[in-house]
């Protein structure tokens, strides 16, 4: 829809080939239903968020950034709001307001849509665009054009269109497709240990990824447990190397801090004067003053402790297996969830085939690329959304005025 408005607005005749039966299915679930629409980081904080080359979009970005689709929103009649992070939502909170604003923008800039059309083959000759052909109702078309913008997701919630097919199309227009991988995605974890403790929220905690025994990242937030394993903000955003690192068949473990605040020593005093102050009282009793509710019985059984002995019956070094598992409660990563549950995609249209000043092909003239079927990603907090805004606006400028 960005890509589209700009390109109509820039004078082009444009038209949406959309498969899916409605616009913006995957905008309605982003920010859980809020959309989280991008982040008020300065440009060069935003890039260090992106993966793997974000100085690829410095062109973009400097053409149309967050306060530009903050602007642009805004002119039709969605309000915003920033939140902590530097995150940006719609004011309402809902994610449906944002789409419709787009269309409202796409309709007056004279964007025309068909709906339930499945593209199978983007059409060159001498390495030029000339047509695009698609299926509709069990008939196929063909439909003359000087320029497309493929703008067709990832593989990350198929359900909503973003299901790999871009990918083919760009492989058939000779382009490299760096091997897709679900990227902000929950981790599967060995031991029933994440399972018996399901359902689990915890705040401010540190997650310490290692791959190999070598630290390669840590984040400070929330987390969850579940059945399979570990979920939640901070897992999301280490997935991105676990997952990178399980598809090279490396060790993968995640350390969880629950005590960040406390180092050691001041730790180790917090705990003996619990025990000590609580004496009469049973471990079980005692532990809810350090853990939520769901982690009591799995994590004093972890300590190998007895739930119902005493306070001031516990050892030195009893008090130092419970410190220790505190600050290191460990969880081997054994592999990750699928594309159906991942936010994003890592992968896609290799960028030396794409030139960063206008998102054309360096393959096939008239051929442009936006958002996810790049291979660009980022963190979560808005990113990935204003890179899908940014190229789009990038590939309809220029499509529109080289065409």
């Amino acid at each position: 829809m960005i890509a589209a408005g700009r390109a109509a607005e820039s004078g082009a005749d444009v038209l949406i080939l959309e498969k899916m039966e409605r616009a913006g299915r995957k905008l309605l679930i982003t920010g859980k239903g809020r959309c989280n629409i991008t982040n008020i980081a300065p440009m060069s904080e935003f890039i260090r968020h992106i993966y793997p080359e974000g100085k690829f979009l410095r062109p973009a970005f400097s053409q149309f950034f967050s306060k530009d689709i903050i602007r642009l929103l805004e002119a039709y009649g969605v309000e915003t709001k920033a939140e902590r992070g530097g995150r940006v939502f719609p004011f309402s909170d809902f994610a449906a307001d944002i789409v419709n604003g787009l269309l409202k923008w796409n309709h007056k800039a004279g964007v025309k849509t068909e709906y339930g059309c499945r593209v199978t083959k983007i059409l060159a000759e001498n390495n030029q665009v000339k047509a695009v052909q698609y299926e509709k109702n069990g008939g196929m078309f063909r439909i003359p054009c000087e320029a497309v913008i493929l703008c067709s997701g990832g593989k990350s919630y198929p359900a909503t269109g973003s299901d790999g097919s871009g990918y083919r199309l760009a492989e058939m227009c000779g382009h490299r497709i760096i091997f897709p991988l679900p990227s902000l995605v929950p981790l599967t974890t060995e031991t029933s240990l994440a399972a018996s403790m399901q359902g689990v929220s915890l705040k401010n905690i540190r997650a310490s990824l290692f791959i190999e025994n070598k630290k390669q990242a840590d984040e400070f937030g929330e987390m969850l447990f579940t059945h399979f394993g570990l979920s939640g903000p901070v897992i999301l955003t280490l997935s991105r190397l676990a997952v990178e690192a399980l598809e090279s068949k490396k060790d993968v473990i995640i350390y969880i801090d629950l005590k960040p605040a406390l180092d050691d020593k001041v730790l180790d005093q917090r705990l003996l004067r619990d025990l000590n102050e609580f004496g009469k009282k049973s471990l079980r009793n005692i532990f809810r003053e350090w853990l939520p509710q769901g982690m009591i019985m799995p994590f004093i059984e972890l300590c190998g402790l007895e739930a119902e002995k005493k306070g001031h019956q516990v050892s030195a070094e009893e008090r130092k297996r419970i410190r220790v598992l505190m600050k290191n409660l460990k969880f081997r990563v054994n592999g990750h969830r699928g594309f159906k549950e991942a936010i994003i995609t890592s992968g896609g249209v290799s960028l030396d085939e794409i030139n960063p000043e206008s998102m054309e092909s360096e393959r096939v003239k008239g051929l442009y690329f936006a958002g996810e079927v790049i291979n660009l990603h980022a963190d979560t907090g808005g990113y990935n959304l204003q890179i899908a805004w940014s190229t789009g606006w990038l590939a309809g400028t220029h499509s529109a005025s080289a065409h």
